[in-house]
């Protein structure tokens, strides 16, 4: 009914903010390592983002336990007023990278666990048959969120500079956030005496096979988001606008995967659709990123990794409520995003380690 339709949207903007603020924090590091701390390595600044995406999935599974024993709506309010406040804070620490990878890093990413959890979770509940639609579209929320995010936070660094630029977010993160959670409400209640994590789930290994998966997966799935920009600047000699319109049109093409694989896979099949996009946006690193140093093969290569890397995304979800139900989806999906966890620590400093050493 029209309440599960605004269940939809309300996670559509929440992951707008949450999720969008990670995709577009290329922006930031752009600017934090040519002007701000030119002398800083950029394995160092590219924490601040990998910090942001890895400590929201390790607290995937205290949302989760959260989410199934409490009120939703009230997790995700808590949640957006911890992501404010760590913006604004943020907005006042120019002085030392570490202090923006505590405060736009690991305390943001708390408060954004809070708020993606349940906005992945939740609308599964309200679904059925078109399940995979509601959640490519509330996913496809994050696209959207660095789709305008990213050429708005590069006009207010310009005109305003990252302080302001971080305080105007966090006091948008804060009354979106705040009006969406009124309408995220959970459908199934967990009995109190079911335990509060089920780690059986641990000898299923078709749950082992997907973890694996989604720690590969995760390994290389920011890379393009962050580095993307500077080697359109330092290789191919593009200008610093034109390397964060790369951003723009991985998000853009990232929301119209996550609707479009929505509608796919309830032809094809989830994982079979999942599997498909998995492939096709490595190999498009590999066949148009990786051999060469032009500006065409740069933006296909953006739109083609980001149509298929959206599909990777939107579909986790609905997998694991295909194989195991949507009585315990949240703390099924805060048990995967350790997974991710791991696959996000290990990618994302390492291709910036590399850049640093060995260079695009």
């Amino acid at each position: 009914g029209w309440y599960a339709w605004g269940v939809v949207i309300s996670g559509c903007f929440m992951l707008m903010f949450s999720m969008g603020c990670v995709n577009s924090y290329g922006t930031y590091q752009t600017y934090y390592h040519l002007h701000q701390f030119p002398d800083e390595p950029l394995a160092n600044l590219a924490w601040v983002g990998t910090l942001q995406f890895a400590v929201m999935n390790i607290f995937g599974i205290p949302a989760g336990i959260l989410c199934e024993r409490m009120d939703t709506r009230l997790v995700t309010f808590v949640g957006g007023v911890i992501m404010a406040v760590a913006l604004i804070i943020a907005s006042f620490c120019d002085s030392a990278p570490w202090k923006l990878i505590l405060t736009q890093g690991i305390v943001f990413a708390f408060g954004a666990a809070l708020v993606f959890v349940p906005s992945t979770s939740i609308p599964s509940q309200w679904f059925t048959k078109r399940r995979a639609l509601a959640i490519g579209i509330v996913v496809a929320g994050s696209g959207i969120g660095g789709l305008w995010l990213t050429p708005a936070t590069r006009a207010m660094i310009d005109q305003l500079g990252t302080g302001w630029a971080l305080r105007i977010t966090g006091i948008i993160v804060f009354v979106v956030n705040s009006i969406a959670s009124l309408f995220m409400r959970g459908r199934i209640k967990v009995k109190s005496r079911e335990k509060i994590v089920d780690m059986s789930i641990f000898r299923d290994i078709r749950f082992i096979l997907i973890c694996v998966g989604a720690t590969c997966g995760m390994c290389g799935y920011f890379t393009p988001f962050f580095s993307m920009p500077s080697f359109a600047e330092e290789i191919v000699g593009k200008s610093n606008s034109f390397g964060n319109d790369l951003l723009t049109v991985i998000n853009a093409a990232s929301t119209v995967g996550r609707i479009a694989t929505g509608e796919v896979a309830a032809t094809f099949g989830t994982i079979n659709t999942m599997c498909m996009c998995t492939f096709v946006a490595g190999l498009s690193i590999l066949v148009l990123w990786l051999p060469f140093e032009t500006t065409g093969t740069l933006i296909a290569c953006a739109i083609i990794y980001g149509m298929f890397c959206g599909g990777f995304i939107g579909l986790i979800p609905v997998v694991l409520a295909e194989l195991w139900g949507v009585h315990r989806i949240s703390t099924i999906i805060g048990l995967l995003y350790m997974a991710n966890f791991v696959g996000a620590m290990v990618g994302a400093p390492s291709s910036s380690g590399i850049l640093d050493n060995i260079g695009h």
